[in-house]
Protein backbone atom coordinates (compact mmCIF):
# COMPACT_ATOMS: atom_id res chain seq x y z
CA UNK A 1 0.00 0.00 0.00
CA UNK A 2 2.86 2.62 0.82
CA UNK A 3 4.33 1.46 -2.58
CA UNK A 4 1.31 2.66 -4.83
CA UNK A 5 0.72 5.71 -2.21
CA UNK A 6 4.85 6.62 -3.29
CA UNK A 7 4.10 5.79 -6.39
CA UNK A 8 0.85 7.82 -6.86
CA UNK A 9 2.55 10.82 -5.08
CA UNK A 10 5.47 10.86 -8.11
CA UNK A 11 3.26 10.51 -10.35
CA UNK A 12 0.99 13.61 -9.53
CA UNK A 13 4.39 15.47 -9.36
CA UNK A 14 5.61 14.64 -12.57
CA UNK A 15 2.04 14.82 -14.36
CA UNK A 16 1.88 18.77 -12.66
CA UNK A 17 5.79 19.86 -13.31
CA UNK A 18 4.31 18.90 -17.18
CA UNK A 19 1.25 21.11 -16.99
CA UNK A 20 3.43 24.19 -15.45
CA UNK A 21 6.10 23.74 -17.80
CA UNK A 22 3.82 23.96 -21.03
CA UNK A 23 2.21 27.17 -20.08
CA UNK A 24 5.63 29.21 -19.81
CA UNK A 25 8.01 29.57 -22.15
CA UNK A 26 10.93 31.65 -22.77
CA UNK A 27 12.07 32.60 -26.76
CA UNK A 28 12.49 35.42 -29.61
CA UNK A 29 9.69 37.83 -30.15
CA UNK A 30 9.15 39.86 -32.77
CA UNK A 31 6.71 42.19 -34.06
CA UNK A 32 4.16 42.67 -37.50
CA UNK A 33 3.02 45.75 -38.73
CA UNK A 34 0.80 43.91 -41.35
CA UNK A 35 -2.19 41.63 -41.67
CA UNK A 36 -4.64 40.70 -38.76
CA UNK A 37 -3.25 43.64 -36.16
CA UNK A 38 -6.01 44.76 -33.57
CA UNK A 39 -8.37 46.68 -34.30
CA UNK A 40 -7.58 50.32 -32.37
CA UNK A 41 -4.27 50.12 -30.82
CA UNK A 42 -5.50 46.84 -29.61
CA UNK A 43 -2.35 44.79 -28.21
CA UNK A 44 -2.76 41.48 -30.20
CA UNK A 45 -0.28 38.86 -30.67
CA UNK A 46 0.29 35.37 -33.08
CA UNK A 47 1.57 32.38 -31.64
CA UNK A 48 1.84 28.65 -32.80
CA UNK A 49 -0.46 26.29 -30.65
CA UNK A 50 -2.37 28.88 -27.82
CA UNK A 51 -5.84 29.20 -28.61
CA UNK A 52 -7.28 31.91 -30.55
CA UNK A 53 -8.52 34.60 -28.30
CA UNK A 54 -6.24 33.38 -25.28
CA UNK A 55 -4.90 36.19 -23.35
CA UNK A 56 -1.02 35.92 -22.74
CA UNK A 57 1.32 38.01 -20.83
CA UNK A 58 4.26 38.35 -22.53
CA UNK A 59 7.54 39.80 -20.17
CA UNK A 60 10.54 41.83 -21.13
CA UNK A 61 13.10 44.05 -19.45
CA UNK A 62 11.23 44.36 -16.49
CA UNK A 63 8.06 45.33 -18.59
CA UNK A 64 4.89 43.20 -18.52
CA UNK A 65 1.77 42.71 -21.31
CA UNK A 66 -1.16 41.15 -21.65
CA UNK A 67 -2.25 40.11 -25.68
CA UNK A 68 -4.91 38.55 -27.09
CA UNK A 69 -4.05 35.39 -29.68
CA UNK A 70 -5.69 36.39 -32.59
CA UNK A 71 -3.17 34.88 -35.32
CA UNK A 72 -1.00 31.87 -36.21
CA UNK A 73 2.91 32.03 -35.97
CA UNK A 74 5.81 33.10 -36.24
CA UNK A 75 7.14 30.51 -38.53
CA UNK A 76 10.88 31.38 -38.10
CA UNK A 77 12.94 29.16 -36.41
CA UNK A 78 13.76 30.35 -32.33
CA UNK A 79 10.64 32.76 -32.30
CA UNK A 80 7.92 32.07 -30.02
CA UNK A 81 5.65 34.69 -30.44
CA UNK A 82 5.12 37.82 -33.36
CA UNK A 83 3.75 41.13 -31.26
CA UNK A 84 1.18 44.08 -32.57
CA UNK A 85 2.94 47.59 -32.66
CA UNK A 86 1.26 48.35 -29.89
CA UNK A 87 2.33 45.46 -27.97
CA UNK A 88 6.09 45.83 -29.16
CA UNK A 89 5.42 49.46 -28.23
CA UNK A 90 4.16 48.90 -25.04
CA UNK A 91 7.02 46.17 -24.23
CA UNK A 92 9.50 48.77 -25.63
CA UNK A 93 11.27 46.64 -28.07
CA UNK A 94 10.58 48.87 -30.89
CA UNK A 95 14.32 49.73 -31.98
CA UNK A 96 15.71 46.25 -30.93
CA UNK A 97 13.31 44.45 -33.37
CA UNK A 98 13.67 40.86 -31.81
CA UNK A 99 14.11 40.08 -28.33
CA UNK A 100 13.94 37.39 -25.62
CA UNK A 101 10.74 37.35 -23.95
CA UNK A 102 9.14 35.22 -21.39
CA UNK A 103 5.66 34.21 -22.48
CA UNK A 104 2.69 32.81 -19.89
Amino acid sequence: MRAQTTLFSCLATLSLSFVSGAQAESGLASYYGYGKAGKGGEMTCAHRTRPFGSVLRVSYGGRSIQCRVNDRGPFIRGRIVDLSVPAARALGMMSAGVVRVSVE
